[in-house]
């Protein structure tokens, strides 16, 4: 099996350009492990905002924050988008966006959360519509009998990114320690390294890709499990890799066995995964229930993702992309705050508040059932209005 094998991709589309596509997806993934996962999360909630009556609750609420300027602004940034052929310029200024505001991160100490939340919002706002923009991409890259087997490259790809930055991080934090520094004083280097990180892997992105449009889990594993800051990286490292291979592994699959079937598996592994992390105090089970969600989590984004390039229109891909985007934000907000909400009104309890989350995918999973696929490519195959 060759790697980016040509009858994947459309005509006129090289292995080159599809390798600098999927190498924005290696750029942008340090950013959700060390920010959003792992060494910020646990910074913010431990540090910044330690003096806080519910220091994870306010974690949740800037996130829902960010995520409900994501919702506002995304389909409304796909539509100019798509209407003025800019997806690879606003790609470049959320790129810029994201690596400002994760540099800005490594200021904020502890008790300054204002400006802390302010650089979170920013640079998650900015990541998310870099992550809806590239997404855009696909169709134009893959055949539609190849969507998933594309987009799984850019997903698996993307977990090695994490895995670098991540690797990169966690040698500074090992080497900071034996130094006698603490995490005020490693933390803002781990961010500034993740920057420069993703400004310079997202530099052939730029570079090869071409705009063919025309004009017209971590605070759960210290707080709840007890892991230690290096033991909690460790994990977050392993998970990475096992989500790479799904994202990978089930690009190949969902084209054989059909987007909607391919989501509703992973929606029911994510179900599984919940059910185990709420109900286990075992190490080594919480183990399994990580590695699994690394499995579900890299093979239900892909699979996502290539579902909606099957059903957008080739003139208003980067407003579907856009819309996909706002859907993916409403459970990024309601997700967030129903976490928060559970913490507060049962006195920080971890379990009972993951196990609402995993209603979520219940629910996810029941709507999947009314999807109709093949009537959405037909429609997507209709020549637009006059």
């Amino acid at each position: 099996m060759r790697l980016f094998d040509s009858e994947a991709l459309q005509p006129g589309v090289s292995r080159r350009e599809v390798a600098a596509w999927a190498g924005y997806d290696f750029a942008n993934s340090g950013y959700t492990t060390v920010v959003l996962t792992t060494v910020y999360s646990q910074f913010f909630v431990g540090v910044v905002a330690a003096q806080s009556t519910y220091p994870t609750s306010v974690w949740t609420w800037v996130l829902a924050i960010s995520n409900a300027l994501v919702l506002l602004l995304s389909p409304l940034v796909g539509a100019y988008a798509d209407l003025r052929a800019k997806k690879k310029a606003l790609l470049l200024a959320s790129t810029v966006g994201c690596v400002a505001g994760t540099l800005l991160l490594g200021f904020p100490g502890e008790g300054e959360v204002l400006a802390a939340s302010a650089a979170l919002i920013v640079s998650n706002l900015f990541f998310m519509l870099g992550m809806a923009l590239v997404a855009a991409f696909l169709p134009e890259l893959a055949r539609p009998h190849a969507l998933g087997k594309v987009s799984g490259w850019g997903w698996s790809f993307g977990y090695f990114g994490g895995l670098l930055t991540l690797g990169a991080c966690l040698a500074y934090v090992i080497w900071a320690r034996k130094q006698g520094q603490e995490a005020a004083q490693f933390v803002p280097v781990t961010l500034w390294l993740t920057a420069a990180i993703f400004a310079v892997a997202a530099t052939p992105t730029f570079l090869v890709l071409r705009e063919r449009a025309q004009h017209e889990a971590a605070i759960y594993a210290a707080e709840v499990m007890k892991f230690s800051f290096e033991q909690t990286m460790g994990l977050v490292l392993v998970v990475n890799v096992t989500a790479a291979i799904g994202a990978f592994a089930f690009g190949y699959v969902q084209d054989w066995l059909g987007h909607r079937r391919a989501l509703a598996l992973t929606l029911a592994g994510w179900i599984a995964m919940v059910a185990i992390a709420a109900s286990t105090s075992s190490v080594a089970w919480f183990w399994v229930a990580a590695n699994l969600a690394g499995l579900c989590m890299g093979s239900s984004q892909s699979a996502g993702r290539a579902m909606v390039g099957a059903v957008a229109p080739r003139d208003r891909l980067a407003e579907f992309y856009g819309l996909w985007m706002l859907a993916t934000q409403i459970a990024s907000i309601a997700g967030p705050l129903a976490y928060g909400a559970a913490m507060i009104a049962t006195g920080n309890a971890h379990r009972t508040a993951i196990a609402v989350t995993g209603l979520f995918f219940v629910v996810g999973l029941l709507v999947l059932s009314f999807v109709d696929v093949e009537r959405g490519r037909r429609a997507a195959q209709l020549p637009a209005p006059a």
